[in-house]
């Protein structure tokens, strides 16, 4: 088919007609409709046995053919009886003067035509012959096989998982997405990836390389084979590779590692050769593999005797086409995977992935341009603080704060807002992190009081112990599992001392402390706390050597090879040793969290009260009873030395323009 140019004066060229396998089915329904419209022929009548008796004793009968094996005979009339036959219709038939009986069987028939033409002058000829319907016989004979090919065809596509026009033909077909040079179908650039200042550095040298190689070369530099994303889930490595996709000048594969993945046998070796085979011809290029891990886990260490293993044959595939024996210049691959101790270390030396680019939680510098990001499609109101909004969210990833974004829209239309304002960004990190409240949940008035002063506890704990995360804001209102919950503002430090490590066990003890202290008794509502204090006193115990018995060590394994051990890389003796030692450090704790709360009984008292009026309370509630706090947060420290000395970190800027409020700032810890 041609296609007109557009010279200008249509405003859009003809779109090309796409071919559709229906259509061969809707032609051959036309036609067989055709023939048998075709076959119908001139209007024809059927009279019955005694009628046909009276034409022949009449003799108005010429001719009468018997089609023998459906017992039907057609006869003729003769010119001067057509109303004898038809009546006052006679003129409609005058074309095909011919009548339709039915019979009992051949037999009968010609005894009763030799018994009615007994004596007259002129006899009917009758002959017999066979009908043949050539339609029915091709339906009857090539119609079974014709479906049950169909059918086959139908399941093999749909356990291919659609392959396209090929079915099962094409099942070992690459699936990869290609963006060409020019392409139009992915608009992402790096002006669109926020933060990752590290990331987008690694990357961009790898398209710059691809679009001006020599400058590289000429120091005999090579280009990279691979680089490898690795961070935790929401962090942006798809988010990057499509930048990479938006901002090279070369064509980009792109796929998942399930695709390889396939119930037939050495179909994920073939789309892996057929990948490369592709990325070859359109080299150089970039090749994008997300969630790696899906083919690049780990090889076992004994083999599966008598069964085959798809992934590992996926996997060494994908081995010789990286880094083979072959040559393989000019590709590129780009992998993306939250789970990194998992793969393969064949598929991580050097010469396959050569660079481990890691994309980490973004600090709140980051936050902040993430913010302001996905921000722009929102009417916000001019309340709207995005440095706070940034200190707001310690912890969050570049997904989580699109979802705050878009939950903070969602509640504003649900409240008939014009604008999103604050306190929607407030309420959303609120929904997000604690879940949704549940104010209809039943709660007696014994359960209420408990609840209020275990919440207490950990509120007048947490603002009495200098390293303790600073508490935001206290409930007692049931959200998500939770019955109540502490919001706190977690410093964001890369060092945390012994000393940091025991305020914040003593503080998550403080409600199980103000139970035993307040009734004499404790209830489960405790268990999330314990689990949380269980775990980080093992962890300084026997990760952290923070223990006078066992200093300096460490039993740990980083590399993950401890699944091929036999037991623990420790004694009986010293793992009951670790048991006493994390049941001293506990109890050591639990202790200085009832005395702190012995010596602040007053103030406890109010606020669990107050609690159960209010049911909310904020950092000045606190300050309002127990006095503001001696110890200066990070915040404040940072302001006294940006006033002894520039600061010429933009990062650290960004951390010390603290707002003068900080209550207001919060994260979420919910404990059950």
């Amino acid at each position: 088919m041609f296609e007109e140019q557009n010279n200008g004066n249509s405003p859009k060229s003809p779109k090309k007609i796409k071919f559709n396998v229906y259509w061969v089915y809707g032609i051959l329904a036309i036609t067989i409709i055709a023939i048998n419209v075709m076959n119908v022929g001139a209007p024809q009548k059927e009279v019955t046995w005694t009628e046909f008796r009276t034409l022949v004793e009449k003799e108005a009968v010429s001719e009468v053919t018997v089609v023998a094996n459906k017992n039907i005979a057609n006869v003729k009339i003769k010119e001067g009886h057509l109303g004898d036959a038809y009546g006052s219709d006679s003129t409609k038939y005058v074309a095909n003067p011919v009548v339709h009986v039915q019979i009992p069987s051949a037999e009968k028939f010609t005894e009763s035509m030799e018994e009615w033409q007994k004596g007259k002058k002129t006899k009917a000829s009758y002959r017999f012959e066979e009908s043949r319907d050539y339609f029915d016989s091709i339906v009857w004979g090539f119609g079974p096989i014709i479906l049950l090919v169909a059918i086959w065809l139908f399941f093999m596509r749909r356990m291919s998982g659609g392959a396209g026009a090929g079915g099962v033909f094409s099942v070992g077909k690459s699936r990869a997405q290609l963006f060409d040079k020019g392409s139009s179908g992915n608009k992402v650039t790096f002006k669109d990836v926020a933060g990752l200042s590290g990331a987008k550095q690694e990357v961009q040298e790898i398209v710059e390389f691809l679009k001006n190689p020599q400058k590289y070369t000429e120091l005999g530099g090579k280009i990279p084979k691979g680089a490898l994303l690795v961070g935790p889930p929401g962090t942006g490595k798809t988010l990057l590779a499509k930048a990479v996709a938006g901002e090279a000048d070369v064509p980009f594969f792109s796929m998942s590692g399930s695709d390889f993945v396939e119930m037939f046998v050495g179909v994920g070796a073939s789309r892996v050769r057929d990948l490369f085979r592709q990325a070859k011809e359109k080299s150089p290029c970039i090749v994008f593999i997300d969630e790696i891990d899906a083919v690049g886990r780990a090889r076992g260490t004994r083999p599966n005797m008598g069964s085959n293993d798809e992934r590992e044959n996926t996997l060494n595939q994908l081995l010789t086409e990286m880094d083979g024996f072959g040559s393989n210049s000019g590709v590129i691959i780009l992998a993306a995977t939250n789970r990194a101790d998992i793969l393969d270390k064949a598929l991580l030396r050097a010469g396959r992935f050569d660079r481990q680019i890691s994309v980490d939680l973004p600090d709140v510098h980051e936050r902040k341009e993430i913010f302001e990001v996905h921000l722009r499609p929102l009417k916000l109101d001019d309340s709207i603080d995005i440095d706070f909004l940034a200190r707001q969210t310690p912890g969050f990833s570049g997904a989580d704060i699109a979802n705050v974004c878009n939950e903070a829209a969602l509640i504003a239309a649900r409240k008939s807002k014009t604008t999103v304002q604050k306190q929607d960004f407030l309420d959303a990190v609120d929904r997000i992190i604690g879940g949704l409240e549940k104010k209809n949940k039943i709660i007696t008035r014994e359960e209420k009081r408990s609840i209020a002063y275990h919440e207490a506890g950990h509120a007048t704990i947490s603002w009495m112990l200098r390293y303790a995360n600073p508490l935001v804001k206290v409930t007692i209102v049931p959200r998500g599992k939770a019955l109540g919950a502490a919001w706190y503002l977690p410093e964001e430090r890369q060092l945390t001392t012994k000393e940091q490590l025991l305020d914040e066990m003593c503080a998550t003890l403080g409600g199980r402390a103000a139970e035993d202290l307040v009734f004499g008794r404790v209830s489960t509502g405790a268990m999330n706390d314990l689990e949380r204090t269980t775990k980080q006193a093992y962890a300084m115990i026997a990760y952290f050597g923070m223990s006078d018995k066992l200093k300096n060590i460490c039993y740990y394994d980083s590399t993950g090879s401890a699944e091929f051990s036999f037991g623990k890389p420790y004694s009986e003796e010293t793992a009951k040793l670790i048991d006493d030692e994390v049941k001293a450090l506990i109890n050591v704790q639990y202790e200085r969290a009832k005395q702190i709360l012995s010596e602040n009984r007053e103030g406890h008292e109010q606020l669990a009260q107050l609690l159960i009026e209010r049911e909310v309370i904020f950092a000045e509630d606190l300050e309002r009873i127990f006095g503001k706090r001696p110890w200066p947060s990070r915040a404040d420290e940072l302001l006294a030395e940006q006033e002894t000395k520039p600061i010429e970190n933009e990062a650290v800027e960004a951390k010390v323009e603290a707002p003068a409020e900080e209550s207001s700032e919060e994260e979420k810890k919910v404990e059950a």
